[in-house]
């Protein structure tokens, strides 16, 4: 087996040396269910919540088709991740595979920039489609305000000290389902009593139904990515390269089933059209079936949608600290809170950028564009399985066929090639100023010692150990 690459020593390194600069093993504490239950909390994301009404109004009332196309599309690119990860069983994520395969430290940041910039652009989403029409069930406000604000309170949040754990992540996880299987259940109400039409799951928008239901992939895709952040538990995870494949695919199908009926029972229940028009659709089959005060479930949404917000906030300003120590990004990011140990000016910043990012599209904008900055993340994660088949390692893996990592790359391409300009232009930026962040980094520490090996240990406080996770 080739060394693990650098980047991945020095995050180690930060993590988890002590005084003598061993890393420390971390513990393997999460069971095949645990895990299969961490996976479903970050793909069953707030997107599904208000993205089915911009959905509707791509395709029409066969929400469903997408919602199937784009789990299909998904699993492709697992199949990449679950190899990998059963094969490099390390904490870690496509930055560090794009590291190990390619040997390039541009490619590596490109990477990890990517996932930064989606993480930050995703909560912009998230914050908007908190201001929409759930919000607006309990009091009436301009809904940029409502967003800034409930990015600045999640940015306080965040400054306080925010640690996810697996208990809270079963919680969330069951409050979000819940809501869903609501959903499922008052469209059979609604059906079951005469009203709705089952002949709407079948009707499409416009003249071209396979340019219809292309479109609407792009944003069905949103709903299913998450999973890719399980690759930084694959230290804490028992047998790992057994439990890892099964837990991920588990997970992913499940989450399908759920997204299809919710997207079969949606349109059934009411009028796609109605659905397009609302930031809260899902709200819109509530109040058809009169049978659950709308504000009951407007509580479960806007908790599905705060806790996205604030988990993805909490990844970004995390990787925006961790890049910081390794002298990627300018090293003033990498400072922290007294006493809270959180990256204060890391967490400032993010939520400028995603605040900024609010006057740039609505939510549909926001969300094609993190699907833009993630697919680049994708690509190299199935380009990463073909050339690293050339490293042999001892250990039995995870195998997926190579066609799946070659369709995976393909399927990206398609979905890219659906992105309109304003959405290029939108990741360009992001990226584009990333890249001068590096650049300008790079070149005024070329002299002097990583920030990483120059830290006391335990300075990062709660950050993790490596680059996060982002929820829809």
């Amino acid at each position: 087996m080739s060394e693990a690459p650098a980047g991945a020593a020095r995050g180690a390194r930060s993590a988890g040396a002590g005084t003598t600069g061993a890393p420390k093993p971390l513990r393997r504490a999460v069971s095949g269910r645990l895990l299969y239950v961490f996976i479903l909390g970050d793909v069953l994301g707030a997107g599904v919540y208000a993205l089915v009404g911009e959905m509707a109004g791509e395709v029409g009332g066969a929400v469903w088709l997408p919602l199937l196309v784009a789990l299909g599309l998904a699993l492709l690119t697992a199949g990449s991740y679950a190899e990998l990860v059963t094969k490099y069983p390390r904490a870690g994520g496509a930055a560090v595979f794009a590291e190990r395969a390619f040997q390039r430290p541009v490619v590596s940041f490109l990477v990890g920039f990517s996932m930064l910039a989606a993480g930050v652009t995703s909560a912009a989403g998230l914050s908007l489609a908190f201001a929409g029409d759930y919000f607006t069930t309990f009091i009436d406000l301009p809904t940029t305000l409502v967003a800034i604000v409930f990015l600045a309170l999640v940015a306080a949040l965040n400054a306080r000290g925010i640690r996810e754990s697996l208990r809270a992540n079963v919680i969330m996880t069951v409050v979000e389902v819940s809501g869903l299987v609501l959903i499922v259940v008052l469209a059979g109400i609604i059906l079951g009593r005469g009203d709705g039409d089952l002949g709407r799951t079948v009707e499409f928008a416009g003249d071209n139904p396979a340019i219809a239901v292309l479109a609407a992939s792009l944003l069905a895709f949103y709903s299913f990515v998450g999973f890719e952040t399980s690759a930084n538990l694959a230290e804490e995870v028992k047998d790992v390269r057994r439990t890892y494949p099964r837990a991920l695919f588990a997970s992913l199908v499940t989450a399908g089933v759920v997204y299809v009926a919710v997207g079969l029972a949606s349109t059934a229940a009411v009028d796609p059209g109605r659905l397009a028009d609302s930031t809260g659709p899902l709200l819109e089959v509530v109040n058809e079936a009169d049978v659950v005060p709308e504000r009951v479930f407007a509580v479960i949404a806007l908790i599905a949608v705060a806790n996205g917000a604030l988990l993805t906030m909490i990844m970004a300003s995390r990787l925006t600290y961790g890049m910081a120590k390794q002298r990627l990004l300018p090293p003033v990011l990498a400072r922290v809170l007294p006493g809270r140990q959180t990256p204060w000016v890391a967490i400032i910043v993010t939520t400028l950028v995603a605040m900024g990012l609010i006057f740039t599209g609505d939510l549909g904008d926001l969300a094609e564009t993190v699907v833009l900055l993630l697919l680049v993340v994708f690509i190299s994660t199935n380009l990463a399985v073909l050339v690293l088949r050339r490293d042999d390692v001892e250990a039995p893996h995870f195998r997926v066929a190579t066609v799946v990592p070659v369709l995976g790359v393909l399927s990206c391409v398609l979905l890219l090639t659906q992105q309109e300009a304003s959405t290029w232009l939108r990741a360009g930026i992001l990226l584009g100023a990333g890249a001068v962040l590096h650049l300008v980094t790079r070149r005024s520490s070329q002299a002097g010692p990583e920030l990483a090996d120059v830290v006391e240990d335990g300075e990062g406080g709660d950050s993790p150990r490596v680059p996060g996770m982002i929820d829809r």
